[in-house]
């Protein structure tokens, strides 16, 4: 048998290239055999693999996320981890406050209240996009939530949720930040919890009128949310969870900074969102999901013998769904490395075509129920920027590939007009 070769160090080394290079050096296949961390490995490619990936009858999430990502991205016990009722129980919580027009609305109102705020006090100061756009965006969740902080710790909060994201996917400075980062959330959000429940921190009638979900705002909803046995998660888990809303709004910060860096490289896109700010915001939000690299693959975990395209995937086999390379192949998306938003304009997708968030059914699987809000979110930021006066300094603005995830080098610095 052919011995298969571990690819830990390449998918280091190279990032978002590893797996494109990986299958064009096996011709361009839809499946490929390789390891990763010393595990047996294949990855799948295109529109089937990915309805295949969703399905939980061939692949499932439990003992599928490595330590160090637990410990960083989702927390441990989070509702990336499960499958079966256990998810689906947990999920609706997510579907109930992330997918219903109120909720959607109601943040969305809060990101443009914030960040009108925001750009008057950066008026003629230069400023990085990427850190003021995620204290926007963070002091806009905290606010929907509920949550209960100071301007310092919400300022505090954004720069950790930054870190969890930032640091999950490499070793080293930026892993050790990632995870202090989540350890600190983490026990300030569980004492929260406890002071929910032990009725100390309430919302009052004010609050509870400008609610988005069924009278209860995000915090209540997790804080006393029970599992599939009927039981209150453990304030930890709560506070997992309330991450798993917070920390994913904040991180739109990479989308926005991607969205100006598709502005600045064309600024024609600018005079075609202040003309559009419907149909095509929407397509501007999807064609930057789709061109800018963020998350490179997915992956989980064969829970019995399965076969796709004639090839047997064994029990206990890590699936890994390619990403990055399936929103960049030409047979999918003509001229796949040309930013174009038009490519979207009267074009239906189905769930196994545009991917940045997972496939299949928001409500029922593992796609992000938030993408919702994160479309909404990217749509408004992105009109903002177009129609935001404003001078772009000299700086490096280049994206690496080896870098997960990735960014513009500088964070691209920006200068608003008085």
């Amino acid at each position: 048998m052919l011995r298969m070769i571990d690819s830990t160090v390449p998918l280091l080394v190279q990032g978002y290239g590893w797996l494109p290079d990986l299958r064009r050096r096996r011709g361009g296949a839809t499946v490929v055999r390789t390891r990763l961390a010393g595990r047996r490995a294949v990855v799948l490619h295109g529109p089937e693999a990915v309805e295949f990936f969703y399905d939980e009858r061939h692949v499932v999430r439990h003992g599928a996320l490595p330590t160090p990502v637990l410990d960083t991205l989702f927390g441990r016990g989070a509702v990336h981890t499960l499958d079966g009722d256990a998810h689906r129980v947990r999920k609706d919580m997510f579907v109930t406050l992330l997918m219903a027009d109120r909720g959607v609305e109601a943040l969305l109102a809060r990101v443009r209240r914030h960040w009108s705020r925001a750009v008057e006090s950066w008026a003629g100061h230069e400023v990085v996009l990427f850190e003021e756009t995620a204290r926007v965006l963070a002091r806009a969740v905290c606010d929907w939530t509920g949550l209960p902080v100071s301007q310092a710790q919400t300022l505090e909060l954004a720069d950790d949720c930054l870190a969890m994201v930032d640091g999950f996917a490499t070793p080293g400075p930026r892993h050790w930040r990632a995870r202090g980062a989540r350890r600190r959330q983490e026990r300030s959000l569980a004492r929260v919890i406890e002071e929910v429940r032990g009725g100390v921190v309430h919302l009052d009638a004010a609050a509870r009128a400008d609610d988005s979900a069924g009278n209860r705002r995000a915090l209540e909803t997790v804080a006393w949310h029970r599992d599939a046995g009927g039981r209150l998660l453990d304030s930890r888990t709560a506070a997992v969870e309330l991450l798993n809303i917070i920390r994913p709004t904040v991180a739109i910060a990479w989308f926005a900074v991607f969205a100006a860096h598709a502005l600045h490289r064309d600024p024609r896109r600018r005079d075609e969102l202040r003309a559009d700010t419907g149909p095509y915001a929407r397509a501007f939000a999807h064609e930057v999901r789709r061109f800018y690299p963020f998350v490179p693959f997915v992956a989980g975990l064969a829970p019995r013998d399965a076969v796709f395209h004639g090839e047997t995937i064994r029990e206990g086999t890590l699936v890994v769904l390619d990403v990055y390379g399936h929103h960049h192949d030409p047979a999918l998306w003509p001229d796949p490395y040309r930013f174009d938003p038009h490519r979207f304009l009267g074009a239906t997708t189905t769930p196994g075509d545009l991917i940045p968030q997972g496939g299949g059914d928001a409500r029922t699987g593992h796609r992000c129920p938030g993408e919702d809000i994160s479309m909404a979110v990217l749509s408004e930021l992105a009109t903002a920027l177009a129609g935001l006066d404003l001078d772009v300094p000299e700086q490096d603005l280049t994206i690496p590939l080896d870098r997960i995830p990735t960014r513009p080098r500088s964070g691209f610095a920006i200068v608003p007009a008085l």
